[in-house]
């Protein structure tokens, strides 16, 4: 079985174009916003944004209401956030097997070296160290490019000889001129992990990604070993649902090919240890009796490593709708795997906004209502839609793949069987999105790509609530919607199939937003809401994400590849009757809609036919849809769009420092837990490095 990609990111430029300047507008944000009103205002001097370097900006996130929480839910969320923390090297380690090696070196230096540290090479190395926390790791997290630094090769090489050889990570009888010769070649030559995921289908996907999923195998006999390893199953009449290969490293030793597991004893022991052991002090503060079965099924999975255990796991944690304190912990997203097989580890600490979460029940109450009333194929939707919740959430703490750069929604879990059987639950993030909201008043990035005043005042009315809305539909019921034809996976689509669910997801979303039905339930005052929805995810599929792609590069980011699909080909179809414009005006490109129900229109007869080919599992057509639309770029518009973006001095990617808990005892008891907001990326970073490194450099 596979899974879905459920996680709808929108980094800073992604999700505040649809809501700059709103913010002034008071009561709009807080009628639709998680946090309460008293908790914005009394810290209206918190500062959100901390620093920027490269493409990059650091942000806090607050945590409101966590001092009306009880005693034994502040332990509780302590005590998963030190587990959220403990699996960070995993993230790290599953990205690129020199990360560790190249982390800890860069540290070391940075801690010791004693030379100039004003110069311009040591200043350059601790960009390229910063960007190497923001990125976990020596790819970039969005393009997956490797990340070229800026100091020179000699400045390196005479930092590692002026610091204390101790506090270098050194293998065994390994000289210093040895390690500093492996170190440049690591870092300085560009044929070296060049790609973190590579989705060219020209090539191996394996052999060309340097996630470290897999030695030693071809794409090929990476195939053909989970094929047969399903047929056998099957043969033998075991359970084939489980999602194969999800937790291991395939490797070849001695020309046989075998899993090496992620568990208790197994790769990554010492890390899982001790994810294992906070989770086992959860158990013992969990808020009910389902919460706490479905912690000790989690745990029982990382020591065993089976699958099987997994999705009994899975089954108890979505049906566990009472608890107010919620957590994600485990291998669970499949982006950084080329095949979409193996999954990174990450964990999200969280508990509900009850307020909030209003607005979410009302859309899952009504999801049977949106499935039948879908443009797709009748065969291809669900005839009852079972355990679909939703809610919004606080958010604690972020962690491995999650932590620093996160999603705003999560829809989960994966397997396709137990969202079926079972339902899933789907999460949008307040506090982190009111972050990225209050980070971005008054960039200017909204006022120069928008089309007219008239598409600025829509979106400072209603862009906020069209927008969070918009994710709630994404995750909720996006995600959840069709279904698949018998016999059917989600690994059929390979390397497209993160963009197309991703597109899947978007055009449920986008299709009902402008649907009166939002005004009926309340959800929106106005299908004006929808119509701000509409030019903000043209403007940015079309033109404004290409701020995050260099000159000369193409779409690889599945996400960014779903929105310029949806665009260009909304666009091309469109294109005689004029649905939505290109113009100019003062030399400057601009987009418009001119007919939002003919795009609407549009958005379903592309739902429709993406929901078949996830279906029919139609790799062909995944493909010819993406290749065609998603992934070329118009290299003069993005010259253009590239140089007014440049004058705004915005960095198009945001990432967080997580607050920090501290414990207050009463003689051996804990009589409380405080929530602290650091506010500097480096010094969490290092503090992280030397409190929750648990596995070996190599």
């Amino acid at each position: 079985m596979h899974f879905l990609f459920q996680r709808y990111y929108f980094f800073t430029q992604m999700k505040p174009l649809r809501i700059i300047a709103i913010m002034s507008v008071t009561v709009s944000v807080m009628s639709c916003g998680g946090q309460k009103k008293d908790e914005k205002t009394e810290k209206d001097d918190f500062k959100y944004l901390t620093e920027q370097f490269g493409d990059s900006k650091i942000l806090r996130y607050q945590v409101p209401g966590f001092g009306s929480l009880s005693l034994k839910q502040k332990k509780l969320i302590y005590f998963l956030s030190q587990s959220a923390l403990c699996g960070r090297d995993i993230t790290w380690d599953q990205n690129c097997r020199y990360n560790l090696l190249v982390r800890r070196t860069c540290e070391a230096v940075y801690e010791g070296y004693k030379g100039d540290r004003s110069s311009a090479d040591f200043k350059n190395f601790t960009l390229y160290l910063k960007e190497l926390w923001f990125n976990n790791g020596l790819h970039h997290h969005y393009s997956t490019d490797k990340t070229q630094p800026e100091f020179s090769k000699g400045f390196f090489v005479s930092a590692l000889k002026a610091v204390e050889p101790s506090t270098l990570p050194l293998a065994g009888c390994q000289t210093l001129e040895q390690f500093t010769l492996e170190l440049t070649k690591i870092i300085f030559d560009p044929s070296i992990a060049l790609k973190r995921v590579s989705l060219d289908p020209s090539g191996d996907l394996v052999l060309a990604s340097a996630c470290n999923f897999y030695d030693g195998v071809t794409q090929k006999e990476a195939e053909e070993f989970y094929k047969n390893l399903k047929d056998a199953d099957a043969k033998a009449k075991k359970d084939t649902r489980i999602s194969y290969g999800l937790n291991t490293k395939l490797v070849k030793v001695n020309g046989r090919i075998k899993e090496l597991p992620w568990k208790v004893g197994g790769l990554y022991s010492p890390a899982i240890e001790k994810i294992v052991f906070w989770l086992d002090q959860a158990k013992t503060v969990a808020e009910t009796r389902e919460q706490k079965a479905s912690l000790e099924k989690l745990v029982d999975y990382y020591r065993t490593g089976s699958l099987v255990s997994w999705d009994e796991y899975n089954v108890l944690w979505v049906t566990d709708l009472d608890a107010l304190v919620d957590f994600v912990n485990g291998f669970i997203e499949s982006y950084g795997d080329p095949l979409a097989m193996k999954a990174g580890w990450e964990s999200v600490v969280n508990f509900k906004d009850m307020e909030a979460t209003r607005r979410t029940k009302i859309v899952s109450d009504n999801a049977l209502f949106f499935e039948t009333n879908s443009p797709t194929d009748a065969q291809y939707k669900k005839k009852e839609v079972k355990g679909i919740t939703a809610k919004v959430i606080t958010v604690a703490q972020l962690g491995g793949e999650c932590d620093p750069t996160t999603p705003i929604g999560i829809n989960l879990p994966n397997a396709n069987w137990i969202r079926s059987e079972h339902g899933s639950k789907s999460v949008t993030m307040d506090n982190i999105t009111y972050a990225y909201d209050q980070a971005s008043l008054g960039n200017g990035f909204l006022e120069e790509f928008a089309a007219s005043p008239e598409e600025i005042a829509k979106i400072r009315e209603y862009g906020y609530a069209a927008s969070s809305l918009t994710t709630d539909m994404h995750e909720c019921l996006g995600h959840a919607s069709g279904q698949l034809k018998p016999g059917i996976t989600h690994d059929m689509l390979k390397n497209y199939h993160s963009s197309i669910e991703e597109s899947r997801a978007d055009l449920f979303a986008l299709y009902y937003i402008m649907d009166p039905k939002m005004e009926e339930l309340g959800l929106l005052k106005s299908l004006k809401a929808g119509e701000a929805e509409y030019d903000a995810f043209i403007r940015n599929g079309l033109m404004t994400q290409l701020v995050r792609i260099k000159p000369g590069k193409n779409i690889e980011e599945s996400h960014m590849r779903d929105r310029a699909l949806i665009a260009h080909w909304v666009y091309e179809k469109g294109k005689n009757e004029k649905i939505v414009e290109r113009f100019s005006r003062d030399g400057k490109t601009y987009f418009r809609i001119n007919d939002y129900a003919g795009l609407r229109g549009l958005f379903g007869q592309l739902l429709k036919e993406i929901q078949r080919i996830t279906s029919e599992g139609d790799y062909q057509a995944a493909k010819d849809l993406i290749e065609t639309y998603a992934v070329k770029v118009d290299r003069e518009l993005h010259k253009e769009v590239l140089e007014r973006y440049k004058k705004l001095n915005i960095a198009p990617y945001a990432g967080f420092i997580n607050p920090s808990y501290e414990i207050v005892k009463q003689g051996d008891s804990i009589s409380d837990v405080k929530v602290i907001y650091p506010d500097d990326f480096a010094t969490q970073m290092m503090e992280y490095s030397k409190n929750y490194s648990f596995l070996p450099v190599r």
